[in-house]
Protein backbone atom coordinates (compact mmCIF):
# COMPACT_ATOMS: atom_id res chain seq x y z
CA UNK A 1 0.00 0.00 0.00
CA UNK A 2 2.92 2.29 0.71
CA UNK A 3 4.13 1.99 -2.89
CA UNK A 4 0.65 2.81 -4.18
CA UNK A 5 0.59 6.02 -2.11
CA UNK A 6 4.05 7.01 -3.38
CA UNK A 7 3.08 6.40 -7.00
CA UNK A 8 -0.19 8.32 -6.51
CA UNK A 9 1.66 11.34 -5.09
CA UNK A 10 4.21 11.17 -7.90
CA UNK A 11 1.45 11.09 -10.51
CA UNK A 12 -0.22 14.15 -8.95
CA UNK A 13 3.09 16.02 -8.92
CA UNK A 14 3.55 15.30 -12.63
CA UNK A 15 0.61 17.65 -13.20
CA UNK A 16 1.56 20.19 -10.56
CA UNK A 17 -0.50 23.12 -11.80
CA UNK A 18 -3.70 21.11 -12.15
CA UNK A 19 -3.21 19.44 -8.78
CA UNK A 20 -2.52 22.75 -7.06
CA UNK A 21 -5.58 24.36 -8.62
CA UNK A 22 -7.75 21.47 -7.46
CA UNK A 23 -6.32 21.53 -3.94
CA UNK A 24 -6.77 25.32 -3.84
CA UNK A 25 -10.39 25.06 -4.90
CA UNK A 26 -11.12 22.41 -2.28
CA UNK A 27 -9.27 24.46 0.36
CA UNK A 28 -11.28 27.55 -0.57
CA UNK A 29 -14.51 25.62 -0.06
CA UNK A 30 -13.35 24.33 3.34
CA UNK A 31 -12.22 27.82 4.42
CA UNK A 32 -15.53 29.35 3.36
CA UNK A 33 -17.56 26.73 5.23
CA UNK A 34 -15.50 26.93 8.42
CA UNK A 35 -15.51 30.74 8.54
CA UNK A 36 -19.21 30.90 7.69
CA UNK A 37 -20.12 28.37 10.38
CA UNK A 38 -17.92 30.17 12.93
CA UNK A 39 -19.34 33.62 12.17
CA UNK A 40 -23.00 32.58 12.01
CA UNK A 41 -22.58 30.47 15.13
CA UNK A 42 -21.05 33.42 16.98
CA UNK A 43 -23.84 35.74 15.79
CA UNK A 44 -26.53 33.29 16.87
CA UNK A 45 -24.84 32.74 20.21
CA UNK A 46 -24.57 36.50 20.84
CA UNK A 47 -28.22 37.22 20.01
CA UNK A 48 -29.57 34.20 21.90
CA UNK A 49 -27.38 35.18 24.86
CA UNK A 50 -28.75 38.72 24.74
CA UNK A 51 -32.35 37.52 24.61
CA UNK A 52 -32.04 34.94 27.38
CA UNK A 53 -29.74 37.02 29.61
CA UNK A 54 -31.63 40.31 29.17
CA UNK A 55 -35.20 39.34 29.92
CA UNK A 56 -36.36 35.87 28.88
CA UNK A 57 -34.30 33.38 30.90
CA UNK A 58 -33.52 29.86 29.72
CA UNK A 59 -36.81 28.28 30.80
CA UNK A 60 -40.17 29.60 31.96
CA UNK A 61 -42.99 27.97 33.89
CA UNK A 62 -46.59 29.12 33.39
CA UNK A 63 -50.03 27.99 34.30
CA UNK A 64 -51.66 25.90 31.61
CA UNK A 65 -53.15 28.08 28.84
CA UNK A 66 -51.29 31.26 29.73
CA UNK A 67 -48.89 31.31 26.78
CA UNK A 68 -51.77 30.78 24.34
CA UNK A 69 -53.24 34.12 25.50
CA UNK A 70 -50.01 35.83 26.49
CA UNK A 71 -50.67 39.00 24.43
CA UNK A 72 -53.47 40.02 26.81
CA UNK A 73 -51.43 39.19 29.94
CA UNK A 74 -54.41 37.56 31.69
CA UNK A 75 -54.32 37.85 35.47
CA UNK A 76 -56.80 35.00 35.96
CA UNK A 77 -54.12 32.54 34.78
CA UNK A 78 -51.52 33.44 37.37
CA UNK A 79 -49.74 30.67 39.26
CA UNK A 80 -51.28 30.05 42.67
CA UNK A 81 -49.15 29.80 45.85
CA UNK A 82 -49.50 25.99 45.97
CA UNK A 83 -48.36 25.67 42.35
CA UNK A 84 -45.42 28.01 42.98
CA UNK A 85 -44.39 25.91 45.98
CA UNK A 86 -44.49 22.73 43.84
CA UNK A 87 -42.34 24.40 41.19
CA UNK A 88 -39.76 25.58 43.71
CA UNK A 89 -39.63 22.11 45.24
CA UNK A 90 -38.97 20.60 41.79
CA UNK A 91 -36.28 23.20 41.06
CA UNK A 92 -34.58 22.44 44.36
CA UNK A 93 -34.02 18.85 43.23
CA UNK A 94 -32.23 19.90 40.01
CA UNK A 95 -28.57 20.89 40.54
CA UNK A 96 -28.41 22.37 37.00
CA UNK A 97 -30.68 25.26 38.04
CA UNK A 98 -28.66 28.38 38.87
CA UNK A 99 -31.57 30.63 39.83
CA UNK A 100 -35.25 31.44 39.41
CA UNK A 101 -37.20 34.69 39.43
CA UNK A 102 -40.94 35.10 40.07
CA UNK A 103 -42.65 37.68 37.88
CA UNK A 104 -46.03 39.35 37.74
CA UNK A 105 -46.94 40.73 34.32
CA UNK A 106 -49.90 42.99 33.66
CA UNK A 107 -51.15 45.79 31.44
CA UNK A 108 -51.38 49.23 33.02
CA UNK A 109 -52.01 52.88 32.29
CA UNK A 110 -48.93 55.01 32.72
CA UNK A 111 -49.29 58.73 33.42
CA UNK A 112 -47.01 61.72 33.96
CA UNK A 113 -50.03 63.77 35.22
CA UNK A 114 -49.96 65.48 31.81
CA UNK A 115 -49.96 62.56 29.37
CA UNK A 116 -51.21 59.00 29.66
CA UNK A 117 -50.38 55.89 27.66
CA UNK A 118 -50.36 52.10 27.92
CA UNK A 119 -47.54 50.17 29.58
CA UNK A 120 -46.69 46.49 30.03
CA UNK A 121 -45.38 46.05 33.55
CA UNK A 122 -43.10 43.29 34.81
CA UNK A 123 -42.87 43.07 38.58
CA UNK A 124 -39.87 41.26 40.06
CA UNK A 125 -37.74 40.75 43.11
CA UNK A 126 -34.60 42.72 42.06
CA UNK A 127 -31.89 40.37 43.33
CA UNK A 128 -33.51 37.28 41.81
CA UNK A 129 -34.25 38.99 38.51
CA UNK A 130 -30.70 40.34 38.16
CA UNK A 131 -29.40 36.81 38.79
CA UNK A 132 -31.65 35.28 36.11
CA UNK A 133 -31.18 38.20 33.66
CA UNK A 134 -27.54 39.29 34.18
CA UNK A 135 -27.62 41.62 31.16
CA UNK A 136 -30.62 43.57 32.42
CA UNK A 137 -28.40 46.24 34.09
CA UNK A 138 -26.67 46.86 30.72
CA UNK A 139 -30.05 47.84 29.25
CA UNK A 140 -30.41 50.72 31.72
CA UNK A 141 -29.12 53.63 29.63
CA UNK A 142 -29.78 56.24 32.32
CA UNK A 143 -30.06 55.96 36.09
CA UNK A 144 -29.23 53.33 38.70
CA UNK A 145 -27.95 49.99 37.37
CA UNK A 146 -28.03 48.15 40.68
CA UNK A 147 -30.89 46.14 42.23
CA UNK A 148 -31.76 49.31 44.13
CA UNK A 149 -33.27 50.62 40.88
CA UNK A 150 -36.18 48.24 41.52
CA UNK A 151 -36.71 48.95 45.21
CA UNK A 152 -40.22 49.65 46.48
CA UNK A 153 -41.58 52.90 45.04
CA UNK A 154 -39.35 52.90 41.94
CA UNK A 155 -39.85 52.04 38.29
CA UNK A 156 -37.69 51.41 35.22
CA UNK A 157 -39.36 53.14 32.27
CA UNK A 158 -38.89 51.99 28.64
CA UNK A 159 -36.86 54.39 26.54
CA UNK A 160 -39.60 54.72 23.91
CA UNK A 161 -42.04 56.18 26.43
CA UNK A 162 -39.41 58.24 28.22
CA UNK A 163 -38.39 59.92 24.98
CA UNK A 164 -41.94 60.47 23.76
CA UNK A 165 -43.28 61.81 27.05
CA UNK A 166 -40.19 63.74 28.11
CA UNK A 167 -39.62 61.63 31.24
CA UNK A 168 -36.35 61.97 33.14
CA UNK A 169 -34.78 60.01 35.99
CA UNK A 170 -36.23 61.24 39.26
CA UNK A 171 -39.67 62.15 37.85
CA UNK A 172 -42.80 60.97 39.63
CA UNK A 173 -45.30 59.00 37.56
CA UNK A 174 -48.50 57.05 38.15
CA UNK A 175 -49.19 53.39 37.33
CA UNK A 176 -52.87 52.48 37.17
CA UNK A 177 -54.14 48.91 36.62
CA UNK A 178 -57.29 46.82 36.80
CA UNK A 179 -57.09 43.65 38.84
CA UNK A 180 -58.74 40.34 37.92
CA UNK A 181 -61.88 41.29 39.86
CA UNK A 182 -62.34 44.46 37.79
CA UNK A 183 -61.41 47.03 40.42
CA UNK A 184 -59.01 49.84 39.52
CA UNK A 185 -56.10 50.97 41.63
CA UNK A 186 -53.08 53.18 41.07
CA UNK A 187 -49.87 54.19 42.73
CA UNK A 188 -47.24 56.88 42.30
CA UNK A 189 -43.66 55.74 41.76
CA UNK A 190 -40.35 57.45 41.02
CA UNK A 191 -38.46 56.84 37.78
CA UNK A 192 -35.13 55.27 38.76
CA UNK A 193 -33.86 54.52 35.27
CA UNK A 194 -34.53 54.53 31.52
CA UNK A 195 -34.58 51.06 30.02
CA UNK A 196 -33.51 50.19 26.48
CA UNK A 197 -35.37 47.45 24.63
CA UNK A 198 -33.45 44.20 24.32
CA UNK A 199 -33.93 43.92 20.55
CA UNK A 200 -34.25 47.45 19.21
CA UNK A 201 -35.70 50.93 19.66
CA UNK A 202 -39.26 49.70 20.28
CA UNK A 203 -40.71 48.19 23.43
CA UNK A 204 -43.20 49.29 26.09
CA UNK A 205 -42.08 47.16 29.03
CA UNK A 206 -41.39 48.68 32.43
CA UNK A 207 -40.15 47.06 35.65
CA UNK A 208 -41.30 47.55 39.25
CA UNK A 209 -40.89 45.69 42.53
CA UNK A 210 -42.91 42.48 42.98
CA UNK A 211 -44.67 43.67 46.14
CA UNK A 212 -45.54 46.97 44.43
CA UNK A 213 -47.51 45.01 41.83
CA UNK A 214 -49.25 42.97 44.55
CA UNK A 215 -50.39 46.23 46.11
CA UNK A 216 -51.53 47.81 42.82
CA UNK A 217 -53.43 44.65 41.83
CA UNK A 218 -54.73 44.13 45.39
CA UNK A 219 -53.60 40.51 45.49
CA UNK A 220 -54.61 38.61 48.59
CA UNK A 221 -51.91 35.97 48.17
CA UNK A 222 -48.57 35.66 46.44
CA UNK A 223 -49.74 35.02 42.89
CA UNK A 224 -47.14 34.80 40.10
CA UNK A 225 -47.52 35.14 36.36
CA UNK A 226 -44.42 33.17 35.49
CA UNK A 227 -41.22 31.78 36.90
CA UNK A 228 -38.12 32.48 34.81
CA UNK A 229 -35.27 29.99 35.25
CA UNK A 230 -31.56 30.28 34.53
CA UNK A 231 -29.38 27.18 34.15
CA UNK A 232 -25.71 26.73 34.86
CA UNK A 233 -25.19 25.23 31.40
CA UNK A 234 -27.15 26.57 28.42
CA UNK A 235 -26.69 23.26 26.63
CA UNK A 236 -28.80 21.45 29.25
CA UNK A 237 -32.02 23.35 28.46
CA UNK A 238 -33.81 20.47 26.74
CA UNK A 239 -32.79 17.92 29.37
CA UNK A 240 -33.79 20.10 32.34
CA UNK A 241 -36.98 21.13 30.57
CA UNK A 242 -37.91 17.47 30.10
CA UNK A 243 -37.13 16.75 33.77
CA UNK A 244 -39.38 19.61 34.90
CA UNK A 245 -42.20 18.50 32.60
CA UNK A 246 -41.99 15.01 34.09
CA UNK A 247 -42.27 16.43 37.61
CA UNK A 248 -44.82 19.20 37.08
CA UNK A 249 -47.07 18.56 34.09
CA UNK A 250 -50.11 16.29 34.10
CA UNK A 251 -51.04 16.53 37.77
CA UNK A 252 -54.73 17.49 37.54
CA UNK A 253 -56.62 14.32 36.59
CA UNK A 254 -54.35 13.72 33.65
CA UNK A 255 -54.46 17.34 32.47
CA UNK A 256 -51.39 19.56 32.57
CA UNK A 257 -51.86 22.22 35.26
CA UNK A 258 -48.48 23.73 34.43
CA UNK A 259 -46.49 24.24 31.24
CA UNK A 260 -42.72 24.48 30.85
CA UNK A 261 -41.36 26.37 27.85
CA UNK A 262 -37.81 26.87 26.62
CA UNK A 263 -36.60 30.23 25.35
CA UNK A 264 -36.95 28.94 21.77
CA UNK A 265 -40.66 28.30 22.29
CA UNK A 266 -41.19 31.85 23.53
CA UNK A 267 -38.97 33.95 21.26
CA UNK A 268 -39.50 34.67 17.54
CA UNK A 269 -35.72 34.74 17.11
CA UNK A 270 -35.75 30.95 17.39
CA UNK A 271 -37.01 30.90 13.78
CA UNK A 272 -34.04 33.03 12.69
CA UNK A 273 -31.71 30.69 14.58
CA UNK A 274 -33.19 27.76 12.67
CA UNK A 275 -32.68 29.60 9.37
CA UNK A 276 -29.04 30.22 10.32
CA UNK A 277 -28.58 26.49 10.90
CA UNK A 278 -30.22 25.76 7.54
CA UNK A 279 -27.85 28.20 5.82
CA UNK A 280 -24.90 26.46 7.43
CA UNK A 281 -26.21 23.13 6.11
CA UNK A 282 -26.60 24.67 2.64
CA UNK A 283 -22.97 25.83 2.76
CA UNK A 284 -21.88 22.27 3.52
CA UNK A 285 -23.86 21.03 0.53
CA UNK A 286 -22.08 23.64 -1.58
CA UNK A 287 -18.76 22.32 -0.27
CA UNK A 288 -19.73 18.80 -1.35
CA UNK A 289 -20.56 20.09 -4.84
CA UNK A 290 -17.25 21.96 -5.13
CA UNK A 291 -15.19 18.94 -4.07
CA UNK A 292 -17.19 16.50 -6.19
CA UNK A 293 -16.86 18.53 -9.38
CA UNK A 294 -13.20 19.42 -8.80
CA UNK A 295 -11.97 15.92 -8.01
CA UNK A 296 -14.15 14.26 -10.65
CA UNK A 297 -12.79 16.59 -13.32
CA UNK A 298 -9.18 15.96 -12.32
CA UNK A 299 -9.58 12.18 -12.14
CA UNK A 300 -11.38 11.96 -15.49
CA UNK A 301 -8.58 13.98 -17.10
CA UNK A 302 -5.96 11.83 -15.35
CA UNK A 303 -7.50 8.63 -16.74
CA UNK A 304 -7.89 10.10 -20.23
CA UNK A 305 -4.29 11.36 -20.40
CA UNK A 306 -2.78 8.16 -19.00
CA UNK A 307 -4.61 5.51 -21.05
CA UNK A 308 -1.41 4.11 -22.57
CA UNK A 309 0.31 4.17 -19.20
CA UNK A 310 -2.61 2.22 -17.71
CA UNK A 311 -2.37 -0.27 -20.58
CA UNK A 312 1.37 -0.71 -19.97
CA UNK A 313 1.08 -1.44 -16.24
CA UNK A 314 -1.86 -3.75 -16.93
CA UNK A 315 0.15 -5.58 -19.62
CA UNK A 316 3.01 -6.32 -17.21
CA UNK A 317 0.62 -8.02 -14.79
CA UNK A 318 -0.69 -5.27 -12.50
CA UNK A 319 -4.01 -6.41 -11.07
CA UNK A 320 -7.16 -4.36 -11.84
CA UNK A 321 -7.68 -3.91 -8.08
CA UNK A 322 -4.21 -2.34 -7.87
CA UNK A 323 -5.02 0.10 -10.67
CA UNK A 324 -8.33 0.90 -8.99
CA UNK A 325 -6.57 1.54 -5.68
CA UNK A 326 -4.01 3.79 -7.41
CA UNK A 327 -6.64 6.22 -8.70
CA UNK A 328 -8.68 6.09 -5.49
CA UNK A 329 -5.57 6.99 -3.48
CA UNK A 330 -4.95 9.94 -5.82
CA UNK A 331 -8.46 11.19 -5.02
CA UNK A 332 -7.89 10.70 -1.30
CA UNK A 333 -4.58 12.60 -1.46
CA UNK A 334 -6.23 15.51 -3.30
CA UNK A 335 -9.06 15.63 -0.76
CA UNK A 336 -6.77 15.31 2.26
CA UNK A 337 -4.39 18.01 0.97
CA UNK A 338 -7.32 20.35 0.26
CA UNK A 339 -8.90 19.66 3.64
CA UNK A 340 -5.60 20.26 5.48
CA UNK A 341 -4.96 23.52 3.62
CA UNK A 342 -8.56 24.60 4.21
CA UNK A 343 -8.45 23.88 7.93
CA UNK A 344 -5.20 25.81 8.31
CA UNK A 345 -6.50 28.73 6.25
CA UNK A 346 -9.88 28.77 8.01
CA UNK A 347 -8.25 28.62 11.45
CA UNK A 348 -5.97 31.53 10.54
CA UNK A 349 -8.91 33.67 9.38
CA UNK A 350 -10.97 32.82 12.48
CA UNK A 351 -7.99 33.71 14.69
CA UNK A 352 -7.61 37.02 12.83
CA UNK A 353 -11.32 37.78 13.30
CA UNK A 354 -10.89 37.22 17.04
CA UNK A 355 -7.94 39.60 17.13
CA UNK A 356 -9.65 42.29 15.04
CA UNK A 357 -13.08 42.18 16.64
CA UNK A 358 -16.23 42.29 14.52
CA UNK A 359 -19.00 44.33 16.18
CA UNK A 360 -22.67 44.59 15.21
CA UNK A 361 -25.77 46.30 16.61
CA UNK A 362 -28.80 44.06 16.18
CA UNK A 363 -32.23 45.56 15.59
CA UNK A 364 -31.10 49.16 16.11
CA UNK A 365 -30.25 48.60 19.77
CA UNK A 366 -27.45 50.60 21.32
CA UNK A 367 -26.01 47.42 22.73
CA UNK A 368 -23.12 46.33 20.52
CA UNK A 369 -22.46 42.64 20.10
CA UNK A 370 -18.78 41.79 19.74
CA UNK A 371 -18.55 38.55 17.82
CA UNK A 372 -15.99 35.99 18.91
CA UNK A 373 -16.08 33.41 16.12
CA UNK A 374 -14.82 30.00 17.10
CA UNK A 375 -15.08 26.67 15.40
CA UNK A 376 -16.15 23.49 17.12
CA UNK A 377 -13.58 20.69 16.65
CA UNK A 378 -16.55 18.58 15.56
CA UNK A 379 -17.11 20.94 12.60
CA UNK A 380 -13.44 20.71 11.62
CA UNK A 381 -13.49 16.91 11.71
CA UNK A 382 -16.82 16.82 9.88
CA UNK A 383 -15.61 19.12 7.10
CA UNK A 384 -12.36 17.17 6.69
CA UNK A 385 -14.03 13.76 6.63
CA UNK A 386 -16.71 15.07 4.27
CA UNK A 387 -14.10 16.34 1.81
CA UNK A 388 -12.13 13.09 1.86
CA UNK A 389 -15.22 10.90 1.49
CA UNK A 390 -16.56 12.99 -1.39
CA UNK A 391 -13.10 12.89 -3.02
CA UNK A 392 -13.19 9.08 -2.87
CA UNK A 393 -16.72 9.02 -4.28
CA UNK A 394 -15.70 11.34 -7.11
CA UNK A 395 -12.72 9.07 -7.91
CA UNK A 396 -14.70 5.85 -8.07
CA UNK A 397 -16.08 6.14 -11.61
CA UNK A 398 -12.76 7.16 -13.27
CA UNK A 399 -10.88 4.56 -11.19
CA UNK A 400 -13.28 1.76 -12.16
CA UNK A 401 -13.01 2.80 -15.79
CA UNK A 402 -9.22 2.68 -15.62
CA UNK A 403 -9.17 -0.73 -13.91
CA UNK A 404 -11.44 -2.26 -16.55
CA UNK A 405 -9.39 -1.19 -19.58
CA UNK A 406 -8.15 -3.94 -21.83
CA UNK A 407 -4.33 -3.67 -22.11
CA UNK A 408 -4.31 -4.08 -25.95
CA UNK A 409 -6.98 -1.39 -26.45
CA UNK A 410 -5.22 0.93 -24.01
CA UNK A 411 -1.85 0.54 -25.73
CA UNK A 412 -3.42 1.41 -29.10
CA UNK A 413 -4.85 4.63 -27.68
CA UNK A 414 -3.41 7.80 -29.22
Amino acid sequence: MGNVVKIAIRNLLRYTRRSLLTVSLIAFGVVFVLVFVAMTGSFKEAIVGSITDSYLGHLQVHRRGYVASIESLPLNLNLEPAQLAAIQEALGSLPDVAGASERIKFNAMFSTFVETTGLRVTAVYPDREFAVSPKLPARIVQGDRTPAALARGKILVPELLARGMGIKVGDTVVVVATNKDGSVNGKTVVVSGILESATGPGGRDGYIHFEEAMEILRMQGRETTELAIRLRDFGQIERVGAALRERLEGRDAGRAALEIHTWAQLSPFATIATLIDMMALFMKVMLIAIVLISVLNVMIMAVYERVREIGTIAAIGTLPSRILALFLVEGVVLGAAGAAAGVLGGSAIILALNIWKVSIAFGGARQVFVLGPRIDPYEVVLASVLVIVVSVVASVQPAVRASRMEPIDALRHV
